[in-house]
């Protein structure tokens, strides 16, 4: 089946007309784990299982993890919305060529007359995005390794060469980020070797995903041959790309096609700026600005949507064509139509929303002091210390899928459908209660996605049918198209989460998708400022709240995964986006009565500016997308002076591996030791819709477990200070209480 979507694959592009065709693209999980391994980069922890594992179930132990051996950390992928498995390297790491898969697919191709150029990830990228393993010797980084791992690269290219290949694609989009001094140092000494290599095809080094900056004049000083740039999210102009020394040299690969959103082109537009950039650097070649894997495969499955949205989309498909029709159009001439081409028509607008958004002060956007509202919501609903729960979702059963599925082909009634999931509902309390977590959800029976079930009761957005993208493996989500401005009609979440807190008497917590989030997982029209979508987004979210606590929902868990996605990625602009960023979310929980706990859920970024946006947000609870890396995460908080409670994600929830209590209980007594226990809360580190109710129940009782022994540790010791009158003194690896 994989060798089977490989050449469909190759076949299609060849047919739009492409020269040349990417290879070395196809995934079974995850192409930063694929290039690991192209290397022989397997971690130490796994090589026990190498030799008695197939291949394939190999890779695959890596991903998901099997019983004691964790899997490879989920970490996201530059700014996109795709999360990557991060290889672990420490001294120890000996680089092995395996190319005998790649070499197979050069020669699969050749039997079909398709000359493909191969995409392997660049090396710097491949080291930088790897975590250093937790076996390192002190002071490892991950740039000793250069050296040998440019000689497989070395050895890669050679053997490319020899088999035919003209042009290998090496993706260093690291280095669109902000680098340090060591590694653009390390990033021109790279190219310098590798383009001096004796035996090699052309060199195609790219740099998706935003500004190559300071890597660029390094990149084009070298014996590269070409260069592939993100005109989209980092346009250059055609001066300012001639006056960078070895540029005109250098073929151009013009990365103008937008590969992360679905708007079609201004073909006309598009087409004379690469007209200017032609007449400065005279060989170019069109292309998207990153890989297609971030949008949907092809528009023209979409049977049903507005014709007035589906007719100015582009999935990857029209990408395609849209690049060939460009790069046809440069060389002969646009066809006649292209001059007089309508422009998009503008948006849909709602007068009454823009008014709405202008009327709203720096007043709606205020709460009263975290401290003095903290007392109040611990005598309206006590708590026990470390208070155990999870962030949302769980397992979607095929009976829950298949009535929801049934609902839209017509075979339930509402009511029927409604049966099927408040039943499921009060299957998902009764479980939390037998294992005794301390704040419950509903489950998210009645959603598909966090997101789209949002938009999908959201005025101002599209939904797909077949507009599905990888996130990670093998979970996909179908991002709504957000076309026009954005209105809520009527409550969204508040009749399930209503129902789930009328069946027990312990607090259920309503879950809702906060703004940033809704639209850093859209696809945005790009007519307007983000900052003007996320404030109508913010105000839909801020009725939703309202609507929730006059069902009496006293724990409000506003999630913003997403807020560290649409971060620029350099420090230009980032003040500006957590500005409005942090200011949507304010917008969005700060009506909530003084009595209701606001909680979110964030990915935290090593960007220390993301760090302080963290108590910016003025949230009761702040839970984290962080489990091996606790320790970086709480110390950065603790320097910061955050001062709200924090729940560090102490297990995986991609992972199929159940953690033992001891494993859960030393990553709470650690985060205890930064974070004051009355402060501590413990969960896991996402949503558990991924997993299946065998995998969960059992790390679910383990958490509460591991936070009852730290409570009762904490308890215990308050105890004996309270009756020690002698000086202050605690034993060796005692929990603080805070208190």
């Amino acid at each position: 089946m994989g060798r089977e979507l490989q050449e469909s694959t190759w076949l299609e592009l060849a047919a739009t007309g492409l020269s040349q065709v990417p290879g070395n693209t196809f995934s079974f999980y995850d192409h930063v784990l694929d290039n690991a391994l192209l290397f022989g980069a397997v971690p130490a922890r796994f090589r026990d299982l190498q030799e008695s594992m197939h291949p394939l179930d190999f890779y695959f132990a890596m991903a998901r993890g099997v019983p004691g051996h964790p899997p490879l950390e989920l970490a996201k992928f530059i700014s996109s919305n795709y999360y990557y498995r991060a290889p672990e390297l420490d001294q120890n790491t000996v680089f092995e060529l395996n190319s005998e898969a790649l070499l197979d697919e050069v020669h699969r191709a050749k039997q079909h007359d398709v000359e493909l150029r191969p995409v392997v990830l660049g090396p710097l990228s491949l080291l930088l995005l790897s975590r250093v393993s937790a076996d390192a010797s002190e002071g490892f980084h991950q740039l000793d390794l250069l050296e040998p791992l440019l000689a497989a690269y070395e050895q890669l290219f050679e053997q490319l060469a020899r088999a035919g290949i003209t042009c290998v694609q090496l993706d260093e989009p690291w280095f669109t980020l902000e680098r340090s001094e060591r590694e653009l140092e390390a990033f021109g000494h790279a190219y310098r070797e590798l383009s001096e290599a004796p035996l090699r095809p052309r060199l195609l080094v790219t740099g998706p995903y935003g500004d190559f900056g300071p890597a660029l004049p390094l990149l084009a000083s070298t014996n590269v041959e070409a260069i592939g740039l993100d005109l989209v999210d980092a346009p250059k102009t055609a001066e300012e790309l001639a006056a960078i020394p070895g540029m005109k040299r250098k073929r151009l690969y013009a990365g103008v096609v937008d590969g992360r959103n679905v708007w079609r082109l201004h073909k006309q537009q598009t087409l004379d700026y690469l007209k200017e950039l032609y007449a400065a650097i005279p060989d170019i070649v069109v292309s998207t600005s990153c890989s297609l894997m971030h949008v949907p495969y092809d528009v023209l499955m979409e049977y049903d949507l507005n014709e007035n949205v589906a007719d100015h989309l582009a999935f990857a498909k029209q990408k395609v064509g849209e690049s060939v029709a460009l790069a046809r159009a440069l060389r002969n001439g646009p066809p006649g139509k292209w001059a007089d081409e309508a422009e998009r028509p503008a948006a849909v607008t709602n007068d009454a929303v823009r008014k709405r958004v202008a009327a709203v002060t720096d007043a709606d956007r205020a709460r009263m002091p975290f401290a003095e509202r903290r007392n109040i919501q611990r005598e309206a609903m006590p708590l026990p210390d470390v208070p155990a729960t999870t962030l949302g979702s769980f397992p979607q059963t095929e009976h829950i899928r298949k009535a929801r599925y049934d609902l839209g082909q017509g075979r339930l009634t509402w009511d029927e459908y409604v049966a099927e999931v408040h039943a499921e509902i009060e299957r998902v309390i009764r479980l939390q209660e037998d294992i005794g977590l301390d704040v419950l959800v509903n489950g998210e029976v009645e959603r598909n996605d966090m997101v789209q079930f949002f938009a999908e009761q959201l005025d101002g957005y599209a939904i797909t049918r077949s507009g599905w993208v990888q996130v990670y493996g093998s979970r996909t989500v179908r991002p709504p198209v957000l076309y026009g401005d954005v209105s809520r009609p009527g409550p969204m979440s508040v009749r399930w989460t209503e129902y789930a807190q009328s069946l027990t008497d312990k607090p259920v917590k309503a879950v809702l998708t906060g703004p940033v989030t809704l639209l850093a997982l859209s696809y945005v029209r790009d007519d307007q400022p983000m900052a003007e979508t996320a404030e109508q987004l913010a105000l839909a979210v801020r009725d939703e709240v309202a609507d929730l606590e006059a069902a009496g929902i006293r724990i409000i868990q506003v999630d913003e995964p997403a807020i560290r996605t649409l971060l620029p990625r350099q420090d230009v602009g980032r003040e500006e986006y957590l500005e409005w960023a942090v200011g949507a979310f304010r917008l969005a929980t700060a009506g909530a009565a003084p009595e209701t706990q606001i909680h979110t859920h964030i990915g935290l970024s090593r960007v220390r500016s993301v760090v302080e946006a963290v108590e910016n947000l003025d949230c009761d609870v702040t839970y984290l997308i962080q489990t091996r890396t606790v320790d970086w995460v709480l110390d950065a908080l603790g320097g910061a002076g955050f001062t709200r409670g924090v729940g560090p994600g102490v297990y995986e929830t991609r992972s199929a591996v159940v953690p033992d209590i001891d494993e859960l209980d030393d990553r709470l007594t650690r985060a205890a030791e930064a974070i004051d226990v009355d402060r501590l809360w413990a969960n896991p580190d996402g949503g558990l819709k991924t997993r299946h109710f065998s995998q969960l129940e059992p790390s679910l009782r383990n958490l509460v477990a591991a936070a009852r022994r730290l409570r009762r540790r904490a308890d215990r010791l308050e105890a004996e200070s309270a009756v020690d009158t002698g000086p202050a003194c605690e034993p060796a690896g005692a929990v603080g209480t805070g208190r």
